[in-house]
């Protein structure tokens, strides 16, 4: 294998760490509950810690990205990890509600650094033909430190959690410092102008029918385990087992797709069929709500409704081009977590009200409007080079 080959593959599993390591704090802190409720917190105070990283996150998205636009990938990850990690760390000592909610929302604002560089990074490192699989695989980074906070922080104290979280944090700061490098820009890339892509509605449309795909899928993730419980009976035990497959499912599809769209030469075409797709299962689940036949329809909506995520990351960094491609990540992760933390409060009153049919039955929009919204135009597919590497 040429050095060029390993180094690209080995730039991508430091950007998987550091995903993971981020969305272990940014996502995972609801499994330090019980432990800010053993601390004498409420249940709402408790949440309130657990949503603060996020808030942070939503707040740095894009200037993170304009950061690694103007300096790079590798000075930008290790300076934001190293930051979140260090910040942690101080949260051990801290005490009483604000103080703990502020290190949180400072930790989560600087681990958003990851969101917008790791995925800038696969653009430059990786050919068009590689793209799709390789950003499949950087997606898989986010369910994976889910579910290491899932394994990991439910037995722990805070202050050993915190520990943990820190620790994890500077661990891959320090491993983004000695293996990545800043991949070379190409004449070519030289020379492209360095004006805004967004004087077309192209990137926007992009934006817009990402957004609305995150309503389907945090529909079923919201709700999938309450409604096989409610509806169907189901032991929670039992329900999360499925749905943890689901999950797993899920990854795979991210997979599966970013492969498909290497081959097909387009981020668009599958991703508009995949959405197409989401809204016939949405409708078959819908439709037999109260039947045994919900039970594969919910599952293959989890499953479905993940899979396009990489596919539109990829479009984005490809149509924003080098110079622009963290600013255009920022602004789709600042879009998608708006609607994701929008779309669990919005559809539980209208589930509350209607009953879980007529829920989902409303979630069908959002991925048919997404399918009119995805653009249709020539994709560009410039592929990087990356045989050298700047230090």
């Amino acid at each position: 294998m040429k050095v060029a080959d390993r180094r690209r593959w080995a730039v991508l599993a430091v950007g998987m760490l550091a995903m993971a390591a981020a969305c272990t704090f940014q996502y995972g802190l609801p499994y330090l509950i019980p432990a800010f409720r053993a601390d004498g917190l409420t249940l709402a105070q408790a949440g309130l810690l657990a949503a603060a990283p996020t808030a942070g996150l939503l707040v740095t998205l894009i200037a993170w990205g304009a950061a690694a636009d103007r300096w790079g990938e590798r000075r930008v990850l290790a300076i934001g990890l190293g930051a979140a990690g260090a910040i942690l760390l101080a949260g051990i000592g801290a005490g009483g509600l604000r103080a703990l909610a502020t290190c949180f929302f400072l930790a989560g604002a600087a681990g958003a650094a990851t969101h917008a560089s790791s995925g800038r990074l696969i653009l430059g490192w990786f050919a068009a033909r590689e793209r799709g699989l390789a950003m499949g695989l950087r997606q898989t980074a986010q369910p994976l430190g889910v579910a290491l906070a899932a394994l990991v922080l439910p037995g722990l104290a805070r202050g050993t959690a915190l520990a943990f979280l820190g620790a994890f944090c500077l661990v891959a700061a320090l491993t983004v410092i000695a293996f990545v490098r800043d991949p070379a820009v190409s004449p070519a890339e030289h020379a492209v102008p360095s004006g805004t892509p967004y004087r077309t509605p192209v990137l926007w449309r992009i934006h817009a029918a990402s957004a609305l795909l995150i309503v389907p899928q945090f529909t079923v993730a919201t709700f999938a385990l309450v409604f096989l419980v409610d509806t169907h009976g189901w032991d929670a035990a039992a329900a999360g087992r499925l749905l943890a497959a689901g999950q797993i499912l899920g990854a795979l599809g991210r997979l599966a797709v970013g492969w498909w769209s290497d081959r097909a030469g387009s981020r668009m075409r599958p991703m508009r069929q995949v959405a197409l797709g989401i809204a016939a299962v949405l409708a078959a689940l819908a439709a037999g709500a109260g039947t045994g036949f919900a039970i594969p329809a919910l599952l293959l909506a989890g499953v479905l409704a993940v899979s396009p995520n990489g596919l539109a990351f990829t479009a984005v960094a490809e149509h924003a081009g080098r110079s622009w491609a963290g600013r255009a990540l920022g602004i789709q992760n600042t879009a998608q977590n708006i609607v994701a933390t929008a779309t669990p409060p919005v559809m539980a009153t209208l589930i509350a009200a209607t009953g879980y049919r007529l829920g989902f039955a409303a979630a069908i929009a959002f991925p048919l409007v997404a399918a009119a919204v995805i653009p249709t135009l020539k994709e560009p597919r410039g592929d990087a080079v990356p045989v050298e590497a700047r230090t």
